[in-house]
């Protein structure tokens, strides 16, 4: 059976980048990796073994261009109205919460966020299959 590790995103500033995650997911360096063109770093917390790998290329100082194929990587959370009041706190914001029916029963609660390369994150309330 496979089983999900981790989703890489190329990014421009690596100390903005961990800066980010750790303050909006509480996400930690769990290693790094650093080679002559680029550096690998992988974050995690204690609530998954899934990472997000950062991939920084060293010389590059322009932005990504995200296309229209990239879409969103997932958080829940316990407390979706308490976290959304942390993210605002912390300068980060989020976007307004979404509560997604259909036929009248609730799916899913969520907003979303981008981090500093544009990147988008949806933070969604423990709720149903989103556990």
């Amino acid at each position: 059976m496979a089983k999900a590790i981790h989703s890489m995103i190329r990014v421009l500033d690596e100390a903005r980048s961990v800066s980010f995650y750790e303050r909006a997911f509480g996400l930690r360096i769990a290693d790094r990796l650093d080679f002559p063109t680029f550096t690998l770093i992988y974050l995690r917390n204690g609530e998954a073994d899934f990472e997000v790998e950062l991939t920084v290329n060293k010389g590059r100082t322009e932005p990504y261009a995200l296309g229209d194929g990239y879409g969103h990587i997932a958080f829940c959370v316990d407390d979706l109205d308490a976290e959304r009041a942390r993210f605002e706190g912390l300068g980060l914001s989020p976007r307004p919460i979404v509560d997604f029916k259909s036929d009248g029963e609730l799916l899913a609660r969520f907003f979303f966020v981008e981090d500093p390369d544009g990147y988008k994150i949806e933070v969604l309330q423990k709720h149903g299959r989103y556990r």
